[in-house]
């Protein structure tokens, strides 16, 4: 995750996907086209490609693919986030590459909606 820029340089469309990001619940998750779905614009890409370039300030970890696998390169940094929060994790196979968990879906997805 690369540092945030300043909200004033930010596009309109990146600064709507950072504050829903924030807005999601600790232990709580959407995917990237949950993202999308929720703001009316985009696609899962556009909102990878916002959180790739300028999610390191908001809570990073809680925007994940939709089936559940840790994202790459920062599972480490991911899952000791998601252990603090209480975030649902199916543990991963013996066959699981590094047997890193992934992400309970059913469990930690988030709709949107203030106190669910």
């Amino acid at each position: 995750m690369t540092p945030a820029a300043p909200l004033q340089d930010l596009p309109d469309y990146a600064e709507r996907v950072l504050e829903l990001a924030e807005r999601i619940p600790p232990g709580r998750v959407m995917t990237y086209g949950d993202v999308a779905e929720w703001l009316g614009e985009g696609g899962p890409r556009q909102v990878g490609r916002v959180m790739a370039l300028y999610g390191g300030a908001v809570p990073w970890w809680r925007v994940v693919r939709a089936d559940g696998a840790l994202l790459p390169g920062h599972e480490l940094r991911a899952l000791g986030h998601y252990r603090e929060e209480g975030t649902p994790l199916r543990e991963a196979s013996r066959t699981a590459e590094g047997h890193v968990p992934r992400l309970d879906m059913r469990r930690a997805r988030w709709d949107g909606q203030e106190g669910a």
